[in-house]
């Protein structure tokens, strides 16, 4: 994961030498799949050069995007990465009010109906943040990311614990009970989910919900958990054994939760990765009882034969 752009005032940003530099190190490391984020990576003035610098070392690339952008660089969106994901976070209303941005949700149909039109097998899919502003809508984003003519659409729900995502600082009670679900929420969640798997078999059976059906259930004793009414899900996740994120200003974490274990710019990419402290994170760290990975909502269980 590289976080090659931030919206902030030191205007951190990854650059073409920091790619360079990590080039050998992804060769070392195998790498198999970049994902570029931000902020919105589109706004790196240098975004489609670092793409081709890691496409020249035979490296997919997965792009995500507010949605914004996409039809004012779809062409070169097509040649120089391989999929992208965007942010839906529900119908026309709900999208454009979470997002607010009047026409959000139709810029992001416009980008999507594009990069379609100039090449109808380009995997473009969405992701879809479950919290108090759209989880009754839940059922009806399905049937929005139909019509926007995506691929698929995955579900996570909303981080409130850590200042992950681009966050200025940890959020507090107030802005958490913003976002998380409230104890009567919880319960009419539950009810949402049921009928959600009841009224779109078809969806998860053809996998255009990404998450099957009790995957799905995990999110209300997520939410279920901040009031006492259920346990956090068990959690299975070998992020840090198969992944690494980079962020804006060349710290290195082991997922995007934990602490930074180095700095690209002081050291290389596999010299950190294979450090005694990356290493001793990793030997000690059971994802089943840290506290950090308890609440996780971004975990990663990948294969170590994936196909990626």
């Amino acid at each position: 994961m590289c976080d090659i752009w931030k919206g902030n005032n030191n205007v951190k940003q990854l650059e073409e030498a920091d790619i360079v530099k990590m080039l050998d190190s992804m060769r070392k490391l195998n790498t198999k799949l970049v994902v570029m984020s931000g902020g919105e990576a589109l706004m790196h003035p240098n975004f489609f050069r670092l793409c081709e610098l890691i496409k020249s070392r035979k490296i997919s690339i997965t792009l995500l995007s507010t949605g914004l952008l996409l039809k004012k660089f779809a062409s070169e969106i097509i040649t120089k990465t391989d999929e992208v994901i965007v942010s839906l976070d529900g119908t026309k209303e709900v999208h454009n009010k979470i997002r607010n941005i009047p026409n959000a949700f139709d810029k992001l149909k416009e980008g999507v109906q594009e990069l379609k039109r100039l090449n109808p097998k380009f995997r473009v899919t969405a992701r879809c943040v479950i919290q108090k502003e759209n989880f009754e809508d839940l059922p009806n984003i399905i049937e929005a990311a139909h019509e926007i003519g995506l691929d698929q659409i995955s579900f996570l729900t909303a981080d409130v614990t850590t200042d992950a995502f681009n966050r200025p600082e940890l959020w507090d009670d107030q802005r958490a009970g913003e976002v998380k679900l409230s104890r009567d929420e919880v319960a009419r969640f539950k009810k949402v989910i049921e009928t959600l798997i009841n009224t779109h078999s078809k969806d998860f059976s053809t996998n255009f919900i990404a998450e099957p059906p009790d995957k799905i259930r995990r999110f209300y004793h997520y939410y279920a958990a901040y009031h006492g009414l259920s346990e956090f899900p068990e959690m299975r996740c070998n992020a840090p054994w198969v992944s690494a994120v980079i962020e804006a200003d060349g710290s290195v974490r082991p997922c995007f939760f934990h602490e930074v274990i180095g700095d690209i710019r002081e050291a290389s990419l596999a010299e950190i990765i294979n450090s005694d402290k990356s290493i001793s994170f990793r030997k000690d760290l059971d994802v089943k009882t840290n506290s950090i990975c308890e609440k996780c909502v971004c975990y990663l269980n990948l294969s170590p034969f994936a196909k990626l």
